[in-house]
């Protein structure tokens, strides 16, 4: 069992930037690929970027294709996700997660989650 808690969201303007972080404890970090998730008010919450066990692979969706990065730290047993060139369309609660098979992009892959953090881009 692993669990997951997401800090570093909140209030900026559009073209601003922020860095989540997500702090894993329990099992081996390493033994996870993670994925970083967002759900905007009234929308299913979907795929952002994810991130394999040993950090050598990256995915992301296209709309946050060379915005986002995701990079990850086992040592420190943390995910990263910095957002860079925001837009308001980038308002929604994001979630990390733990994946014991792959670093895909379905919800459904994911058997951990942490209790999200919120990030609202002003325009």
């Amino acid at each position: 069992q692993v669990q997951l808690v997401e800090s570093g969201g909140g209030l900026v303007q559009a073209g601003g930037s922020l860095r989540l972080s997500c702090a894993a404890s329990g099992r081996t970090f390493s033994s996870y690929a993670m994925g970083w998730f967002r759900q905007a008010p009234g929308k299913e919450r979907g795929f952002v970027a994810a991130i394999s066990k040993i950090g050598g692979s990256t995915s992301y969706a296209d709309s946050v294709k060379g915005r986002f990065t995701i990079s990850r730290d086992n040592a420190k047993n943390t995910v990263y996700l910095q957002l860079d060139s925001l837009k308001p369309e980038d308002t929604a609660i994001y979630y990390c997660a733990a994946s014991t098979y792959y670093s895909g992009t379905r919800v459904s892959l994911y058997a951990h989650w942490g209790q999200g953090t919120q990030v609202t881009v002003s325009s």
